[in-house]
């Protein structure tokens, strides 16, 4: 059964090179989210995640809300790997996938199909997996030879689509989504969204992080607001 338990989680960004005031004060008059104190020998150091305790149970579909910098992205990233803690404990019992940056470890240079393997190695897939839903993404993407050529060539809405089709290809029991679900021109949302819900019911936990009401109001069944890097409402 998946779950995920965390524990006194504390995440600190240091800013290196801040040696005048007037860049400190820059930082400081900028930062919308987190807390900004001046560290030692001229080092800027951002909390944005802090002392945060949350108990998340199988069935839950959580929407992270809150203002830019509330820590929600920061909360994602590291439950998936990519930050880690600066202070406390975090549990997680079950797979964990993401759909955090969809294009993350795709080459321009390379073709539609090589993405397709090097987006999928980037998720923890084997290749055995990948060749197992090769067809179902090409297929997904509706983008027939093109996926022989270049991603250089395709249009800003090719690319998407090959992105979050391989990005979604990938069963998990724990699933992280940052802001919107989007997958190119406004004739494929329909079938990006009914993708996603059919990734949804398979999923164990699902958090999402956005300021789309419709979006949490139609997926989740708990919220979670933040403020600061702290949880101020659940």
């Amino acid at each position: 059964m998946a779950y995920i338990t965390i524990s006194d989680l504390t995440v600190e960004f240091a800013i290196f090179g801040a040696s005048s005031r007037s860049l400190k004060n820059s930082i400081i008059a900028q930062a919308t989210g987190g807390k900004v104190t001046a560290g030692a020998h001229d080092i800027v150091v951002v909390r944005a995640i802090d002392a945060l305790n949350l108990e998340i149970k199988d069935g839950d579909r959580i929407g992270l809300t809150g203002h830019n910098g509330s820590g929600k992205s920061t909360l994602l990233r590291v439950l998936s790997g990519i930050y880690k803690p600066t202070a406390g404990r975090i549990d997680i019992e079950g797979r964990v996938g993401t759909l955090l940056d969809p294009s993350a470890g795709m080459d321009l240079e390379a073709t539609g199909y090589e993405n397709i393997y090097l987006r999928g190695q980037l998720l923890g897939m084997s290749r055995r997996e990948i060749e197992s839903k090769l067809d179902d993404i090409a297929e997904f993407t509706e983008l027939g030879d093109f996926l022989t050529l270049p991603m250089k060539t395709y249009s800003a809405g090719m690319a998407a689509r090959l992105a979050f089709a391989i990005s979604t290809a990938r069963e998990s029991d724990i699933l992280l989504v940052d802001e919107g679900i989007g997958a190119g021109d406004a004739e494929f949302q329909k079938k990006a969204e009914q993708r996603i819900e059919r990734l949804f019911e398979k999923t164990s936990i699902v958090l999402i992080a956005s300021h789309a009401e419709e979006l949490l109001n139609r997926f989740c069944n708990r919220r979670i607001r933040m403020e600061h890097g702290q949880l101020v409402q659940s």
